[in-house]
């Protein structure tokens, strides 16, 4: 609802308010901007009712009487009446006869515009790229820190430790589908987003890649069976899913007082087929992988760790830095 004072009215009304609190304060008090509350003072707009009885409670300004209540966009069949009778008044009669206009319209309904895609409606086209490894790495990325939703293929990743390896992921989804991808920061988590805002490249994600919308750990995502077919697209899944989803890290220990380290790998995920499918990929190809702890597949010894680099590699420079220096 909308409060409708008389003339000089609002603005008294907001001087009263700010000789109490700052603009700044009544705008987050309304979870407004400071601009509408200055425009209210200019009576550029009306105030909203619910802006005004906040406003009144904190600052014990009693409520105005004397003042109508609208409801929002009272104004338009007004100010739609008035530009109808003034564009008549100057161009007169638009359009012809409305009734043969109407007539025609559906004529051209019934024949051809009914089996018409609207083109505001139509879904903005993507690249359908044939099975690949580079598709098979992508699919490992989304599966690894990615979600679909329904209009959007969303990855998240770490805003500095994987900065470089954000560019990568970029360039892969440009290269595939050829989409632009939105990057969105978040301080707060230090994360950032990859965002593609496609229902095609959703659909192709579910229909043809056999990805899962939503929740990966309530539906038990796994690696696609024409992944998991072929040699080569599994290895390059698996990089994609450590890639995302895996680290590499130092293991100390101590024995008869002198130090030793090496570096291990592990791969983390809650969805437990994923889990197998990454730890029976890893040993098909010559790895020895174990189960650690509830949700972890790890390589321990140094000779593993030497093949997987070889094997399977990384595409994401935190890994490469953290296992070569």
């Amino acid at each position: 609802m909308r409060v409708f004072f008389s003339k000089g009215a609002q603005r008294e009304f907001i001087d009263k308010a700010i000789s109490h609190l700052s603009i700044k304060e009544i705008s987050k008090l309304c979870n407004l901007s400071e601009r509408t509350i200055r425009d209210w003072r200019r009576e550029k707009f009306l105030m909203n009712l619910d802006a005004l009885r906040k406003i009144c409670k904190k600052t014990s300004i009693k409520f105005p009487s004397n003042v109508e209540l609208r409801d929002d966009y009272w104004y338009v069949v007004h100010g739609s009446s008035a530009g109808g009778i003034a564009c008549i008044k100057k161009y007169g009669g638009i359009g012809g006869d409305p009734e043969y206009r109407k007539k025609k319209w559906y004529e051209w309904w019934e024949r051809e515009g009914r089996y018409k895609v609207k083109f505001t409606n139509a879904p903005k086209p993507i690249l359908k790229p044939k099975y690949s490894e580079k598709l098979a790495e992508f699919v490992g990325i989304v599966l690894g820190d990615g979600g679909i939703a329904q209009y959007q293929v969303v990855v998240t990743l770490h805003s500095k430790d994987e900065k470089e390896y954000s560019k990568f992921v970029i360039g892969l989804v440009k290269e595939l589908f050829n989409v632009p991808v939105g990057i969105h920061y978040d301080k707060e988590c230090s994360s950032i987003d990859l965002v593609v805002s496609r229902s095609e490249l959703v659909r192709f994600c579910i229909g043809k890649l056999g990805l899962k919308k939503g929740s990966k750990i309530k539906q038990r995502v796994d690696i696609p069976e024409w992944i998991k077919q072929n040699k080569s697209y599994s290895i390059a899944c698996t990089r994609g899913l450590i890639d995302t989803d895996g680290c590499v890290f130092i293991h100390r220990y101590r024995v008869n007082g002198k130090f030793y380290s090496y570096k291990k790998l592990c791969f983390t995920s809650y969805s437990s087929p994923l889990r197998q499918s990454v730890f029976n990929i890893l040993k098909d190809n010559g790895l020895n992988p174990r189960f650690s702890a509830e949700r972890d597949v790890r390589l321990d010894s140094i000779e593993d760790m030497r093949k997987y680099f070889r094997l399977i590699g990384s595409h994401n420079p935190k890994h490469l830095m953290r296992y070569f220096r």
